[in-house]
C-alpha cells in the first residue's frame, strides 16, 4: 500500500488534490531516474558545463556546443581578423553536437570570439550558449565572449562555509548601483566599500542581483542573454570570487538571485534563434514569449533544457561558490497562463490543470541537485500565488525550496500607508497579516525589496515623508511630517522582522531610509545613473537624520541574531486592541509592545504577561533612534499579580506607551513576582524599579 506523503498528511484540505500532488512527485522522481540512469544521483548528470563551452587543457582548447539545427559553425575571433577560416570551422558530433579542438597557440587569455552559425535559409552572429564571460565593447556596445584563463586564477581562501540561518538575516543588493557615484559600481568596489557595512549591520547573508550577463542595464539583471557569465559590466571573476570570499571570511553568505524563469529575446547576444530554430531552447508555439515581460519561456519538457538549467545551478555554486539561489518568477514559471489575471482564492486553483508540470518538475530538481551538491544550500522561491508545498522537502511531497518569498507583506504596508489614516491602523490587522503563513512552509519576511523602490513606485519612507525629505533631515529640525515617517519607518521594520518564521529581508539603503527611487538610465531620462546608486554618503552624515534609522535597524538586526533560532521560537500573543492601537507578542523571552496611536500616549497601560520582572533592551522613542526620550530606560517592570490568572503564572505588565512607538523588554526572571508597594505610574516613572549597576 502506497504510503501518503507527509504534506497530505499535515494538510487534510490538501486531501482532495492527493492524486496531483503524488503525481507531481511521482513526474520528478520517475525524471530523476530517466536523467540519471537509474542511480538517482543527479550531480552526475548536471556537468553539461564541462562538456560544453570553451576548455583549456595540456593539448590546448576544446569548444562544443548544441546547435542541432545549424549546418555549419565556425569560431571567429581577435584571432582569426573575425573571418571565417577554415582551421576554425566547427565538426558535427553525435545528437546534435558541435566541436573543434585547436592548439595551445590558436587563442590566448583576453581573445574575444563569436560563432558564426549557419542554417539552411540564413546564418548569425551568436555568442555560446555556455560562454563564461562576456564583455562589451565601449564604443561599438557590441558584445562578445571573451577568453578567460589567466596565469594565477583566484584560489578560494574559505574551503567549506556553512551558513547561519537561525535566522537568516539578508541584505538585498545590486552592484552596479552600490556606489555613490553615479555610475556603475564593480565587485571590488562593493568588496571595499559596501561589505564592511553589511558587516556591520549585523546581517549575516546577501543576495546579490544581476550577476548573469544581461545586455540591457535597465532590466535589474531580468533579462538575461549569457546565464553561465557573471556580469563583466561590474569586473572580472576573479573580482566576483573575491568578494564572495570576503564575505565567507566574515561569516556572511551569498545567495544569488537567479533567473531561469525565462529569458532575453535578442538573438546575437543571447539563446533567442542560437542555431536557426525558434524552439531550442524555448517553445516553439504561442507560449515561447512571455506575455507580460517581453521575453522567452523556457520549454522545461526538453532534456536538454534541464541538463542546461540544472547544470547552470552546479556551475554557480562550484565555479564561484555561491551558497545559494533566490528564484526569480517562480509563480511566473508554475502556471501555464503564468499567474495573471489568477486570484488563487481556494486550493481548488492550484490543482485546476493549470500547472505547467514540466515546469514543476524542473523545480523540484533543481532543488534535489542543489541540496545534493551543498546540504546547506539556501533556495528562495520569489512566489506570489501560495502553491502549497512549494517550500516543504521533496521527500514530504513539496518542491523542495527552503524559503518563500513573503509575498504579500510588502504589499500590505504600502497599502496600508496609501489608503488608511494613522488612526485606523489595526494592530489585529498587521499581526494577522505579519504571520499569515502555512506552519509548515518558511518564509523570507520583508517590509520592502528592491520591488517597492523602482520608479513608478515608492519606498516606504519616501510615502511617509515624500518631499519633506529634502528639506527637513537636519538633526535639531523639528517637523511632524518627518518624525511620523521616522517613527512608522522604524515600528513597520520591527513588527516585520521580529515576527519572521525563516527570514528577514532588506535592500541596500532601505534601512536608514534611502531617499527617493530606483530608476536605471534609460532614454527616457536620458541616460542617467542619478537614481540608480546608493547616497551613502547621507547616512554617514552627523548631521542628517538618517543615522537614527541606521541605529535602529543595527540594534534591531543585532537583537534578533542574538537570540538563536529566533525564527523558530513560538509566537505568543499577549495583548490586541484596536480601539487603543497597542499590540503586543512575545518569543522566548523577548516582549514586543507596539502603540500604534499618532496622538494618545498611555500611562501605566496593562499587558498580561508571564508574572516576573522585564528590563528594556530597546526603544523607538529612544534619541539614539530619534525620538523624544520618553521611556526611561534604567527602569525595571515587576508584573503585579491577578488572582484571576495566579494558576497560569500570569501578571500585569504595566508600561508606559508613547504614541507612536514600540519597545522590548526582556523577560529577567520567569516566575511569579510579589507585588511591592509603590505609587501610580506616572509618565516618565514607569511601575517598576531601577535596574541595578
Amino acid at each position: 500500500m502506497t504510503k501518503t506523503l507527509p504534506i497530505i498528511n499535515d494538510d487534510p484540505w490538501l486531501e482532495p488534490y492527493a492524486a496531483a500532488i503524488e503525481g507531481r512527485h511521482e513526474d520528478a522522481a520517475r525524471k530523476i531516474q530517466e536523467l540519471t540512469g537509474g542511480s538517482g544521483n543527479l550531480d552526475d548528470f548536471a556537468n553539461a558545463y564541462n562538456y560544453y563551452g570553451l576548455h583549456r587543457d595540456q593539448q590546448g582548447w576544446t569548444l562544443r556546443e548544441w546547435a542541432p539545427h545549424a549546418t555549419s559553425i565556425y569560431l571567429v575571433g581577435t584571432f582569426s581578423d573575425w573571418k571565417e577560416c577554415e582551421p576554425y570551422r566547427m565538426q558535427p558530433v553525435a545528437d546534435g553536437n558541435w566541436e573543434i579542438k585547436l592548439p595551445a597557440r590558436a587563442m590566448k587569455h583576453g581573445d574575444l570570439f563569436k560563432l558564426h552559425v549557419h542554417w539552411d535559409g540564413g546564418w548569425g552572429e551568436r555568442i555560446p550558449a555556455y560562454a563564461t564571460r562576456v564583455v562589451q565593447d565601449e564604443t561599438t556596445k557590441i558584445f562578445s565572449a571573451q577568453v578567460w584563463c589567466p596565469e594565477k586564477p583566484y584560489q578560494f581562501k574559505v574551503k567549506h562555509f556553512v551558513p547561519n540561518t537561525a535566522p537568516l538575516l539578508i541584505y538585498e543588493c545590486h552592484i552596479g548601483m552600490a556606489e555613490d557615484k553615479e555610475g556603475v559600481g564593480t565587485y571590488e568596489e562593493f568588496r571595499v566599500n559596501v561589505l564592511p557595512r553589511v558587516i556591520k549591520d549585523g546581517y549575516n547573508a546577501i543576495q546579490i542581483m544581476a550577476i548573469q550577463e544581461h545586455p540591457y542595464y535597465g532590466s535589474f539583471g531580468y533579462h538575461v542573454s549569457s546565464f553561465y557569465a557573471a556580469s563583466s559590466r561590474f569586473g572580472t571573476p576573479d573580482e566576483l570570487k573575491h568578494l564572495i570570499d570576503d564575505a565567507h571570511a566574515a561569516g556572511i553568505a551569498v545567495i544569488m538571485d537567479i533567473v531561469h524563469s525565462h529569458a532575453v529575446k535578442n538573438e546575437v547576444e543571447g539563446l533567442g534563434r542560437f542555431d536557426g530554430s525558434y524552439d531550442l531552447y524555448f517553445y516553439g508555439d504561442s507560449r515561447r514569449e512571455h506575455p507580460a515581460w517581453d521575453s522567452l519561456c523556457f520549454d522545461y519538457g526538453k532534456d536538454a533544457v534541464l541538463n542546461f538549467l540544472l547544470s547552470n545551478c552546479k556551475y554557480w555554486i562550484k565555479e564561484y561558490q555561491f551558497d545559494g539561489f533566490r528564484f526569480d518568477g517562480v509563480t511566473s514559471m508554475l502556471y501555464y497562463n503564468h499567474g495573471l489575471g489568477q486570484a488563487f482564492g481556494s486550493y481548488a486553483d492550484y490543482y485546476n490543470g493549470g500547472e505547467d508540470t514540466n515546469a514543476i518538475t524542473y523545480l523540484t530538481l533543481a532543488n534535489v541537485l542543489i541540496h545534493e551538491i551543498n546540504p546547506h544550500a539556501i533556495t528562495i522561491a520569489e512566489e506570489m500565488s501560495g502553491m502549497p508545498g512549494l517550500a516543504r522537502p521533496y521527500s514530504d511531497g513539496g518542491l523542495g525550496f527552503d524559503y518563500r518569498m513573503a509575498m504579500g507583506i510588502p504589499d500590505y504596508w504600502i497599502k496600508t500607508i496609501k489608503e488608511k489614516r494613522d488612526e485606523d491602523w489595526k494592530p489585529t490587522s498587521i499581526f494577522w497579516e505579519l504571520t499569515n503563513r502555512r506552519a509548515d512552509e518558511k518564509t523570507v519576511s520583508y517590509a520592502e525589496s528592491h520591488d517597492q523602490a523602482l520608479v513608478g513606485d515608492k519606498t516606504i519612507i519616501f510615502r511617509l515623508i515624500d518631499k519633506e525629505m529634502y528639506w527637513h533631515m537636519m538633526v535639531g529640525d523639528n517637523n511632524s511630517v518627518v518624525d511620523r515617517g521616522m517613527a512608522l519607518h522604524k515600528m513597520i521594520r520591527m513588527a516585520t522582522a521580529s515576527l519572521i518564521n525563516g527570514a528577514y529581508l532588506n535592500f541596500m539603503g532601505n534601512e536608514w531610509g534611502h531617499p527617493e527611487w530606483i530608476d536605471f538610465p534609460r532614454e527616457g531620462n536620458g541616460w542617467s545613473y542619478k537614481y540608480a546608486r546608493r547616497q551613502w554618503s547621507l547616512v554617514d552624515r552627523k548631521d542628517l537624520k538618517y543615522q537614527y534609522l541606521n541605529n535602529w535597524d543595527n540594534d534591531m538586526i543585532h537583537l534578533l541574531s542574538s537570540v538563536h533560532n529566533f525564527q523558530a521560537t513560538p509566537i505568543r500573543k499577549l495583548w490586541d486592541k484596536d480601539d487603543d492601537q497597542v499590540l503586543a507578542y512575545m518569543r522566548g523571552n523577548l516582549v514586543f509592545v507596539f502603540n500604534f496611536s499618532p496622538t494618545r500616549s498611555y500611562t501605566g497601560y496593562g499587558i498580561l504577561a508571564p508574572a516576573g520582572e522585564y528590563d528594556g533592551v530597546l526603544d523607538s522613542d529612544s534619541p539614539r533612534y530619534g525620538g523624544y526620550g520618553n521611556i526611561d530606560e534604567s527602569v525595571s517592570h515587576l508584573t503585579q499579580p491577578d488572582p484571576l490568572y495566579a494558576d497560569a503564572h500570569l501578571g500585569w505588565l504595566k508600561l508606559y506607551l508613547p504614541a507612536r512607538s514600540m519597545q522590548v523588554l526582556r523577560l529577567a526572571a520567569a516566575k511569579p513576582v510579589k507585588a511591592a508597594a509603590r505609587k501610580p505610574a506616572a509618565r516618565k516613572a514607569h511601575t517598576g524599579r531601577k535596574k541595578k549597576k
